[in-house]
């Protein structure tokens, strides 16, 4: 494998990706294979957010140790995505450009999954978390630049809406699974140990292993990467491993970020500032002030994960139908309006759950919840990506993604004190709170770039799930 460092000087070519519009038009199932590993590293975080926080109290973790003990999402994230988007932008191996990133990172996620489950202690699972989210992060990187790479113009659109739907899928599968197991194949979960995960949620993340490492190697197996124009090997190659090279890449773009994104980046803190605490706090939430639980023990708690469970898997059914709304619906509003109007939506959806005392009524906010996530996933990337340079346009998109980790940071440090000393242990009012700054981020929307040069939202950028990692 080849990692250069500089790129080669060539007639015509200032963009290591300038020919994709060249690229062979693709069938149907070609497109459907280049996708489905999309499909397991999906699964793998739906996985992830519904079970996590209810894994770490089963092992003994306090209310108020949760923002911390989640802090491996946001500073993989952080550290992650901008490494592995830089390194495969520059590498050139016997599988390619993209798809050894998305083979390293299945392997190594797939065995988290299968161990964090089953992890005896809590700093454990803490430890196999850090381990998920890296090659969560690891994999998901490079696939924001596949579709790109491979496919022409004309066909970004298909490619990116099977995306989408792989998306969607997985969230819905992977958020209901528990429940599905438990009350669909009758998998029978055992009291006798209150700090023992429950099989449904064991089986469910062994299931989540195979599917996150068998659809990546699919996608690996039957697509192929044609060399970027830098490898020809009509060409002499530069072999050169740069980390001072992309340190000060990495730095000239953060000095040099487009006013539109830097006025982005409140909306983007405060709308995942927000979400952070549905991933956090929903899940035990409902257990304990909808369904009345009072230990992690208990039939009752279990119960009220799985319904979390269906909940999330809900919301994101939402998000998946709604995608295909948002690019109709900003062709007669702006752009602008229409994120305000959906992270309201979501505002509005958290902020009732004060509300609610019945598990079916809870059903209702996730619809609010999930066009929200459907906007947060989609609409600032469609503001932002007039304003990017071309030939940097992988870098700044994972430039943006500090502005999800900061804010997760910032949660992961202060949402425990908070829980001791404002909410007194109550995670319904922190999912509120998630509420409240949705409807910040709404308000903010309306200060980004006044002028024209934001357009309706079309087909020829990254939908939500292409450009964006929730860690």
């Amino acid at each position: 494998m080849i990692t250069v460092g500089q790129e080669i000087d060539k007639p015509g070519n200032n963009d290591c990706t300038s020919n994709r519009s060249k690229a062979p038009k693709l069938s149907f199932w070609q497109l459907w294979n280049m996708s489905f590993g999309f499909f397991g590293i999906q699964f793998g975080w739906g996985l992830q957010m519904a079970n996590t926080s209810s894994i770490f109290e089963h092992l003994g973790a306090r209310v108020h140790q949760l923002p911390l003990l989640w802090l491996a999402a946001p500073l993989t994230g952080l550290i992650v995505q901008p490494v592995i988007g830089y390194l495969s932008d520059h590498t050139w191996g016997p599988l390619g450009r993209r798809r050894p990133y998305f083979l390293a990172g299945a392997i190594a996620g797939s065995v988290a999954l299968i161990l964090m489950p089953n992890a005896p202690s809590l700093w454990m699972a803490v430890g196999l978390l850090w381990i998920l989210d890296t090659s969560a992060n690891i994999s998901m990187t490079p696939f924001r630049s596949f579709v790109g790479d491979l496919l022409p113009e004309k066909q970004r659109t298909l490619g990116f809406t099977i995306q989408g739907i792989f998306h969607g899928l997985a969230g819905v599968i992977a958020s209901a699974l528990p429940w599905l197991l438990h009350h669909g194949f009758g998998v029978i979960e055992s009291q006798e140990n209150y700090h023992t995960v429950p099989m449904a949620v064991k089986l469910s993340f062994y299931i989540g292993a195979l599917i996150f490492l068998g659809s990546v190697v699919w996608t690996v197996v039957t697509t192929t990467e044609p060399p970027p124009i830098e490898f020809d090997s009509a060409y002499p190659q530069t072999p050169q491993t740069d980390a001072k090279g992309m340190v000060s890449d990495i730095g000239i773009a953060l000095r040099e970020m487009p006013a539109t994104m830097r006025q982005l980046a409140w909306v983007q803190f405060c709308s995942w500032f927000g979400m952070f605490c549905v991933f956090l706090y929903f899940p035990p939430a409902i257990a304990h002030n909808i369904f009345g639980a009072t230990s992690e023990g208990t039939l009752l708690y279990t119960t009220g994960i799985e319904w979390a469970g269906l909940c999330i898997a809900l919301y994101n059914a939402v998000c998946c139908i709604f995608s295909f709304v948002l690019p109709k619906l900003t062709q007669h509003i702006s752009l602008k309006v229409t994120h305000s109007l959906c992270l309201i939506c979501g505002a509005i959806g958290l902020c009732s759950l004060l509300l609610i005392h019945n598990q079916y009524a809870l059903l209702l906010p996730m619809v609010g919840v999930g066009i929200a996530w459907a906007s947060m996933l989609s609409l600032p990337y469609a503001m932002l990506i007039n304003v990017l340079p071309v030939s940097k346009s992988g870098l700044y998109m994972g430039i943006f993604n500090f502005f999800i980790v900061l804010p997760e940071i910032v949660a992961s440090l202060s949402l425990g004190w908070m829980m001791n000393h404002l909410f007194a242990d109550n995670r319904l009012i922190a999912v509120v709170m998630g509420g409240v700054f949705m409807l910040g981020a709404a308000l903010l929307t309306q200060r980004v770039q006044n002028s024209s040069d934001i357009e309706p939202l079309n087909h020829d950028y990254a939908p939500a799930e292409q450009l964006v990692s929730t860690h």
